[in-house]
């Protein structure tokens, strides 16, 4: 004897319908973009505090307290940067307002000022600031794509 077979339904469940493809690239769109502006802010930002702390003094002689920010700060931006543009280029996000910051800074007004002025810390600022950059975009150039994303 055999049983009647059993009605099979092929209409997917409705109940919670799916986000759209299109929202969830959208969201993602609008999320790297908001990452990059904040990298281009953050270099400009970056820049101008290491600025205000090159001459920074103590009793006296020059501290480099701005050197130890800069590779910080620009650590950290490239690090940002690459992580939400999710892009091997993103570490010139926050490299080229940085960059031109400080090479604004060097040239002389007018009037004859000038905020970088050849000191030991306005020279190592500018190498250690310029080369942090450089190794971390050198290193994302090499690291391996991601697994999900092919040549990102």
């Amino acid at each position: 004897m055999t049983l009647p077979a059993a009605p099979v339904s092929v209409v997917p469940d409705e109940s919670v319908p799916p986000l759209p493809e299109r929202s969830g690239r959208a969201v993602d769109l609008v999320l790297r973009v908001a990452g990059g502006v904040l990298s281009v802010v953050g270099g400009v930002v970056s820049a101008v505090l290491e600025l205000i702390l090159a001459p920074a003094r103590v009793g006296g002689q020059l501290i480099g307290v701005a050197v130890l920010v800069a590779v910080a700060a620009n650590v950290l931006l490239s690090w940002f940067a690459h992580r939400t543009v999710e892009r091997r280029w993103a570490v010139a996000l926050p490299a080229v307002p940085w960059f031109a910051i400080v090479a604004v800074a060097g040239i002389r007004t007018a009037e004859g000022d000038v905020l970088l002025t050849g000191t030991w810390v306005d020279l190592l600022l500018v190498v250690a600031g310029a080369m942090t950059f450089a190794v971390m975009g050198f290193r994302q150039i090499l690291a391996p794509p991601p697994p999900d994303r092919p040549g990102a």
